[in-house]
């Protein structure tokens, strides 16, 4: 099942690049960026809360910073201090708005109450965690580690409630808005689709492609590593990205591959809907400037000018204001835009 969409109105692919073209990307500077360098600083993840009216980063240097988009001083944000490696992942909360999860490369996740700016809950000796996310439901979440590991976890509890080795290499997992299974991108260049909480297979083969392998179904994409995956608002399509510098968009209905968005320089690191569905951008730590493409039809509708790569990118959960980094720096375009787009 679908989230509901919020009532907000649809931007039309004809005005897409003339609402967004007069609009200035607004920056929010962190001084660790400035004393350190942007290299050491770059940032890792960026998310939303479930409002869009908090945005949280995770960057290389173990920077844990909460913002208000409205607000891109950096007094008026809130730096979580806690991490004593990388920040890999930051996730908030689907269902609350102020407690937000992080993972690290120290092994421990931890869970924030950013009202308080406080670590109310973690789970230590993880490994190197790659992954996170959260399901539907707020309830239970899940990290990937380097070993091929997922661990199901609760923000209540200290330990893991369990933890299930898999078989091929495990980069990224994305949650059906159910909450019924999950998509698992592989070094193989596949996507796997499992059932939650067991993460067992759920698609078979009538006949196998090897009579000595598995009758898995998987999607198979990419002819390098599919290292991100991201479900649209609606349900319709679950987007892949590769190594291998494409996005796959997959009817979720006969799991059949409708389009690709072949025009990317480099590999593709992260994947985001608009909050209606209609849109799709990819981030990479190539190249520069963000294309953005009409979901339906694939056509190109807007380039967001940058200063350089941008691996990691975010639309708003609400509206149409699209968050990346570039050059180790957060900025957000579209926040400041108050305008009717219908």
């Amino acid at each position: 099942m679908a989230p509901l969409l919020r009532p907000r109105h649809s931007l039309a692919k004809e005005k897409f690049s003339s609402y967004f073209a007069p609009l200035k990307a607004q920056s929010y500077h962190d001084p660790s960026s400035q004393s350190r360098g942007s290299t050491s600083h770059s940032i890792r993840s960026i998310a939303w809360n479930p409002l869009g009216n908090l945005i949280a980063t995770g960057s290389s240097d173990r920077t844990l910073r909460v913002w208000n988009p409205e607000k891109p001083n950096v007094r008026f944000s809130t730096e979580l201090k806690g991490h004593t490696g990388a920040i890999q992942k930051v996730a908030f909360n689907p269902v609350k708005d102020a407690e937000l999860c992080s993972v690290s490369d120290d092994g421990v996740v931890k869970f924030w109450d950013v009202r308080t700016k406080t670590c109310v809950n973690e789970i230590k000796g993880l490994g190197d965690t790659t992954s996170l996310v959260w399901a539907p439901d707020g309830e239970s979440l899940i990290v990937g580690n380097k070993s091929n590991i997922l661990f199901i976890l609760s923000p209540r509890q200290s330990a893991p409630v369990s933890s299930h080795r898999q078989t091929v290499e495990t980069i990224q997992v994305t949650f059906c808005w159910s909450g019924k299974k999950v998509f698992v991108t592989t070094g193989e260049g596949t996507t796997r689709v499992l059932s939650y909480p067991d993460l067992e297979p759920i698609l078979r083969l009538q006949h196998k492609l090897d009579p000595d392998g598995s009758d898995e179904f998987t999607l198979r994409g990419h002819t390098s590593p599919c290292v991100t995956a991201e479900l649209q608002p609606t349900g319709r399509y679950l987007a892949t990205g590769g190594t291998d510098s494409i996005i796959a968009l997959w009817d979720t209905a006969d799991w059949i591959c409708q389009r690709t968005i072949a025009d990317m320089v480099g590999p593709v690191r992260s994947i985001s809907f608009t909050f209606d569905g209609c849109y799709i951008v990819g981030g990479s730590d190539e190249g520069s400037g963000l294309d953005v493409t009409h979901v339906e039809t694939g056509e190109h509708v807007h380039n967001f000018k940058t200063a350089g790569p941008c691996p990691v990118v975010s639309w708003a959960p609400t509206r149409y204001c699209l968050a990346y980094s570039d050059i180790g720096i957060l900025r957000i375009s579209g926040v400041d835009a108050e305008r009717k787009y219908y």
